[in-house]
């Protein structure tokens, strides 16, 4: 008798067990939702993540709108996916294996294409390319000192910026200038020099033709800029300058090669294993 009713009370306590742990998953499963259509949940995260800086009022319309506009698109799919698209299909997976494909070569060009460019090779390029690498805006090398209309000995600066002082240069700027920058060995462009000086593209592309000191003041500060070297506007551009864009080249073309090279190795050994078959 009492076996009898153990059997009839075993499966109630798994019922109930099971039941249990439905209701524990879907709870976990719904824990900081704010909507649901079909299984498919929008959380409260998503929500804070939008209306970040918000007002309360503000924040409480996106969120409105986002969840009605989130709700439609979601019975939108669901009807959508209930017709059947063979084209819809084939591009969906055309594109998940185009990102496979595209994430791996950008592995195997990271990990294990070599990335030096000799020194041999830029000076090739560099040689046979000079249209290439003409300047598009000058650039210079130097400094800009820029001190107050009435600081003191302001010429004798002008004489040691000339001479290229440079111990008499930083004490007089430590002591009176107003800022004070060194770029005597890194290209400035133009529009890299506009950013300390008030000047306009022309005036400065013009005076840099004529000119290795450059002056301007306003009201308050006078602008003094040295220069030390300079290469102008259409002017093959110097080889180290040019170096970053002649390793750009020579790297894109060692890739398009070391992916060539590496789908061809794949091939070949699908073939020799026996993995690609053609029939006739």
């Amino acid at each position: 008798m009492i076996f009898y009713k153990m059997k009839q009370i075993i499966p109630v306590l798994l019922a109930g067990f099971l039941l249990c742990g439905c209701t524990a998953l879907e709870k976990k499963q719904q824990a900081g939702a704010v909507a649901e259509v079909n299984g498919h949940y929008l959380y409260q995260s998503t929500l804070d993540s939008l209306t970040v800086g918000l007002s309360g009022e503000d924040s409480l319309r996106l969120s409105q709108q986002y969840m009605s506009q989130w709700a439609k698109d979601q019975l939108v799919y669901e009807q959508a996916k209930g017709h059947s698209n063979k084209e819809i299909d084939r591009m969906v997976e055309d594109y998940r294996r185009a990102l496979y494909i595209h994430a791996y070569e950008e592995y195997l060009v990271e990990r294990r294409m070599p990335k030096s460019v000799a020194d041999s090779t830029i000076a090739q390029i560099y040689e046979r390319m000079p249209d290439r690498f003409r300047l598009d805006e000058s650039i210079a090398k130097g400094m800009i000192v820029v001190i107050p209309n009435d600081a003191p000995k302001a010429d004798k600066l002008r004489g040691w910026m000339t001479k290229n002082d440079m111990d008499a240069i930083e004490k007089y700027a430590y002591q009176n200038a107003l800022g004070y920058e060194l770029f005597a060995d890194r290209w400035l462009t133009t529009t890299e020099l506009l950013g300390h000086i008030p000047m306009d593209r022309v005036e400065i592309e013009n005076l840099l033709k004529t000119k290795n000191q450059i002056e301007k003041s306003d009201s308050v500060k006078t602008y003094l800029l040295q220069v030390t070297d300079k290469h102008l506007r259409g002017e093959q551009m110097p080889i180290e300058y040019a170096r970053p864009e002649i390793e750009k080249i020579v790297l894109s073309t060692r890739q398009v090669e070391f992916l060539q090279k590496e789908r061809e190795r794949l091939y070949n050994e699908a073939i020799q294993k026996g993995t690609i078959k053609f029939y006739e």
